[in-house]
């Protein structure tokens, strides 16, 4: 079977990374949309950097379709970056471990993507309705100050989100680290 580009073949060509984990770190949000474009500015950033064997970092920015496809494709952990609203001061950072969600009835209407925004769950439910399960999650989310609108665009990012933005990096490089059995705490 053929693989995603970044993904590597097992010894036994069962399809597994040499080093066994496949990690997604998937950036989320509309570049004008103001903060909401911070999940595609942290990965802007981690794609300047060295990531280790079996780490893939994508802008989904608001491609949800791609996004399910992508959860479906061998994936062992997804840390979706996203602005996430939650009552902090703008600019907190959040690691979020979300609940697994129960599977869909399948009785209940079909699930409704969005062809122009991105809604996660949603697009976990898609996972699930094109009969995929999703990996295991992480949220990488940061408080956002500012969100425009299709009727008023907002580009870039405020200050204090923007100021979040390095140590987001060094929040999900820390979540891969520790995933992959490679994290070490600096002394002091």
């Amino acid at each position: 079977l053929p693989l995603s580009p970044g993904w590597e073949r097992g010894p036994g060509g069962e399809g597994n990374p040499m080093n066994t984990a496949r990690i997604l770190v998937a950036g989320i949000g509309n570049i004008f949309l103001g903060d909401d474009a911070f999940g595609v500015e942290v990965v802007r950033q981690l794609a300047l950097r060295r990531q280790p064997e079996g780490v893939r970092v994508v802008d989904f920015g608001i491609r949800g379709f791609d996004l399910a496809y992508a959860l479906m494709d061998g994936v062992d952990l997804a840390i979706l970056v996203d602005a996430t609203p939650r009552g902090g001061p703008p600019g907190t950072l959040y690691a979020i471990e979300p609940e697994p969600e129960a599977p869909a009835d399948p009785e209940a209407p079909e699930v409704l993507v969005e062809t122009h925004g991105m809604n996660p769950l949603r697009v976990l439910r898609l996972v699930r309705s094109l009969g995929g399960e999703p990996p295991a999650l992480r949220v990488v989310g940061c408080e956002p100050l500012t969100l425009g609108s299709e009727e008023e665009p907002a580009p870039g990012l405020s200050e204090p989100v923007q100021a979040a933005v390095g140590a987001a990096v060094r929040l999900v490089e820390e979540i891969v680290a520790q995933r992959l059995g490679t994290f070490s705490r600096p002394d002091g």
